[in-house]
């Protein structure tokens, strides 16, 4: 009997404890707002084959100190969330020469929520910053590629805040401040 009561009080405590890291400490993690917005892993059904729309993608221009956009054909998402999950997906892939990315090669994208303000939070793979080469310039064109890329092509996006492994970060490599929101910023693009 003793032990039935003390298996129901760690149960009730044990879904205690996972409520609160629900409700209180995701938003820490991921921002106001996103325990209502949907995670673009979540198990979402393929974009029908050859369903495609033209999307702005931003590689490095030839003097290699600013963005330069190239319409892409990239594949359809039915719902915002699924429709910036594929934008950045296109952007990462590996690119054929002349264009150069300003993402390090092997970034993968975890993750990504919108919340209902609009915000965009992209949860990227380490290698972002591991094999990042540095620099305040090429740290900058990293930044603005995924922020510029997601509030171009989606009216619902108004800011976008990179993650890394799940985490926010102060920096990438040092010098942009990414412990917020960052909303699109055109100077970096020609």
């Amino acid at each position: 009997m003793i032990k039935r009561v003390l298996a129901g009080v760690a149960l009730i405590a044990l879904t205690g404890v996972l409520a609160w890291l629900l409700f209180r400490a995701l938003p820490r993690w991921y921002g106001p707002g996103t325990t209502r917005a949907v995670a673009a892993t979540q198990a979402t059904a393929p974009a029908p084959p050859g369903r495609k729309i033209k999307a702005h993608l931003y590689y490095v221009n030839d003097e290699g100190t600013r963005l330069t956009a190239v319409e892409r054909d990239v594949a359809y998402g039915e719902t915002a969330v699924q429709q910036a999950r594929e934008i950045v997906s296109a952007q990462l892939a590996p690119v054929a020469d002349p264009l150069v990315s300003a993402i390090p090669a092997g970034t993968r994208l975890r993750a990504l929520f919108i919340t209902e303000k609009g915000d965009a939070y992209v949860d990227l793979s380490p290698e972002v910053a591991s094999a990042h080469p540095g620099g305040t310039l090429n740290e900058l064109l990293t930044i603005y590629t995924i922020v510029d890329v997601l509030t171009t092509n989606l009216p619902a996006v108004t800011a976008v805040q990179v993650l890394i492994d799940g985490k926010e970060v102060d920096t990438l490599a040092g010098h942009v401040e990414l412990r917020r929101p960052l909303a699109k910023n055109e100077a970096w693009v020609q």
